[in-house]
């Protein structure tokens, strides 16, 4: 699968609304906790923002009903917003948002164990292996504090089991990724399926509330004003915005390119937590901060050098 063209402006920007919103997602999720319950809260978040944006498709006359596609957009919808982000939100009830975004940011290594097609490319890529690794790094010394926190004090069986659940999440995210990358048809709309990958999760949520009996506790009056801005965010910005942005952009960039969002996240959320929180800055986490970014930098360099050599062939060719 080639990647298709697409303009500069509108890539860059699609890759600010995904590392920033992202990054801040973590902060919302946590403040929407504060008033719904997990598996409610995504079948809440996912069935709207699947609905709003399936219904902007349909006025724009969008071809909504293609079988084919919906297969696709279910398996990677249930795989990305279902397991890995329903894994994230229910976490987040038990471990801070910044330990579950150092464990959340290894899916950008399991982009490059997963993506077959590209294992070619990816690996013969010195500056790719490398941005890859020491991302990592960086974000490990960005949460290094947090980190040994959590393992010198004792933990309980449901944060026990988060932070395996984490280990497993990411890897379902670089998989559902990569499968509604290569598993579209030519042409077809990438708003359309976005939508429909956010129905697929929201039924599935759907399903995890009952069994989980949320439905019997939870109570309209309870929900507090923080937690339905935080749940409106989550729709628009998060949601609609961010996940049609990601989506997008895996049509049109490498996917290992577009996994630099799980290392860029972590900063933002840092900065959420240090602006809205008692969390402090430390020196060794404004080191991660540096080396988190050259990392990006490392990742893109053989992408940047690419198409400035076919930009070159190309202008070469026009002036002959």
């Amino acid at each position: 699968m080639t990647n298709k063209p697409a303009s500069p402006l509108l890539v860059y920007l699609a890759f600010a609304t995904v590392y920033i919103v992202w990054g801040s997602t973590y902060f919302f999720i946590q403040r929407a906790l504060a008033g719904f319950p997990p598996f409610f809260l995504g079948t809440f978040r996912f069935i709207i923002a699947g609905t709003l944006l399936m219904t902007w498709c349909k006025f724009r006359g969008e071809k909504i009903f293609d079988w084919k596609n919906i297969k696709y957009a279910v398996v990677s919808g249930l795989l990305m917003l279902g397991v890995a982000n329903g894994t994230v939100i229910w976490v987040e009830q038990f471990i801070p948002s910044g330990l579950v975004a150092i464990m959340v940011a290894s899916a950008a290594i399991w982009f490059v164990i997963l993506d077959k097609p590209k294992w070619k490319e990816n690996l013969s890529s010195k500056s790719t292996i490398a941005g890859l690794i020491i991302g990592f790094i960086g974000v490990i010394l960005l949460f290094s504090e947090q980190v040994l926190q959590a393992v010198n004090t004792t933990q309980s069986s449901n944060q026990l089991l988060g932070m395996i659940l984490l280990v497993l999440g990411p890897v379902a995210w670089a998989g559902g990724s990569l499968y509604s990358k290569y598993h579209s048809a030519p042409g077809s709309s990438v708003s359309v399926n976005t939508a429909w990958q956010m129905l697929a999760a929201g039924t599935a949520f759907i399903v995890g509330s009952a069994l989980s009996s949320e439905y019997q506790h939870f109570h309209w009056t309870n929900v507090s004003l923080s937690a339905w801005l935080a749940i409106i965010y989550l729709i628009i910005f998060g949601s609609i915005a961010a996940f049609s942005a990601y989506v997008w952009l895996l049509t049109v960039r490498p996917a290992t390119q577009v996994s630099t969002y799980a290392y860029v996240n972590p900063v933002v959320a840092i900065l959420l937590s240090v602006c809205f929180t008692n969390e402090t800055v430390s020196l060794i986490q404004i080191l991660g901060l540096f080396v988190i970014l050259g990392s990006v930098l490392l990742i893109n360099l053989a992408k940047y050098r690419k198409d400035k050599v076919i930009a070159s062939a190309a202008l070469l060719c026009a002036d002959k």
